[in-house]
């Protein structure tokens, strides 16, 4: 798919200073935009003299300060916010390590039902054409991508909860420790047949039996941890509170509305990545790869219906 935001980038680093918590911002450039001045507030320069955009994005870091201390979060310093690519916040590392985690936030997230400037000013391509937001196709798609404040903080919430329990190194180490086991299996294959001194030729498919069980534990553990890693960041993250909860529902919702729309826009190619319900369809016939929005977004509803219960 070829789609992406034209604009500046911006990075924010959320420290922790006399017992609360402030954003510090500088604009940093994204691999597309034009070539612009950096912009530094000094030190007793307040919010009202920054640059409207730089506002906007520090508004953005102050909610994911609120979603921290939502979260119960006790290292907020671990943990640093940039401008992302995109439509939904991504997240990297892990905060209990040196170098920190941090969570990208989209610019569609500087919009709200009441100001889509955030997206409005923006320019989307789709397969290589711009989006018309005047068109039917446009509109669906401008709504699909304004989320309210809940339904942002549970997608922030959600990265939270997935780096805070590792998720990024549970996934990493699937791949080592199924080759590990591709070892195990041809040792103990030779042992129980007896071939460690047998013909090569025999040894040879010993090894290609035990890479083959190897690739389908890959690629079996990989969807299982996926899946586990999401169910867990969505459960963490709607369990802050049912506004957390209401706001997840919202998002899984609008993630679909989109990937319908996208699916139209895209003609062929939407047809090949997009389901009708708006699910990712699998990466490959062996790999799930995503977990489906709609199970989700179920999972999310149950919560709330069990909390009501």
């Amino acid at each position: 798919m070829q789609c992406c935001f034209r604009s500046t980038g911006r990075r924010c680093l959320l420290r922790a200073a006399a017992g609360s918590l402030r954003p510090t911002c500088s604009t940093m450039l994204a691999p597309t935009s034009p070539t612009v001045s950096s912009i530094r507030p000094g030190p007793k320069e307040n919010r009202s003299r920054c640059p409207k955009s730089w506002r906007t994005f520090s508004s953005s870091c102050l909610q994911m300060v609120q979603v921290l201390k939502d979260y119960g979060i006790h290292s907020p310093k671990n943990f640093s916010a940039f401008a992302s690519f995109g439509f939904h916040p991504v997240g990297a590392g892990v905060p209990w390590l040196p170098a920190g985690a941090q969570i990208g936030i989209p610019a569609n997230f500087n919009s709200t039902p009441d100001d889509t400037s955030g997206i409005t000013n923006r320019t989307i391509y789709i397969n290589g054409k711009m989006v018309d937001w005047s068109s039917d196709s446009g509109a669906a798609l401008q709504q699909s991508l304004v989320f309210s404040r809940d339904a942002q903080r549970f997608a922030v919430a959600r990265e939270v909860a997935r780096l805070q329990s590792g998720g990024p190194v549970l996934s990493a180490a699937v791949a080592p420790l199924c080759l590990g086991g591709v070892w195990v299996y041809s040792v103990l294959m030779k042992q129980l047949f007896g071939l460690h001194g047998g013909p090569p030729l025999l040894r040879g498919a010993v090894n290609v039996v035990a890479l083959g069980v190897g690739a389908v534990s890959y690629f079996l553990s990989s969807d299982a941890v996926s899946q586990w890693v999401d169910c867990n960041s969505d459960r963490r993250a709607a369990g802050v509170s049912r506004d957390y909860a209401k706001g997840g529902v919202e998002f899984y919702d609008k993630i679909l509305s989109r990937n319908k729309t996208l699916r139209s826009l895209m003609g062929q190619k939407g047809e090949e990545m997009y389901a009708l319900s708006g699910n990712l369809f699998p990466a490959h016939i062996f790999q799930l790869k995503h977990t489906p929005y709609t199970s989700r977004r179920d999972g999310i509803l149950t919560l709330l219906r069990e909390e009501k219960a």
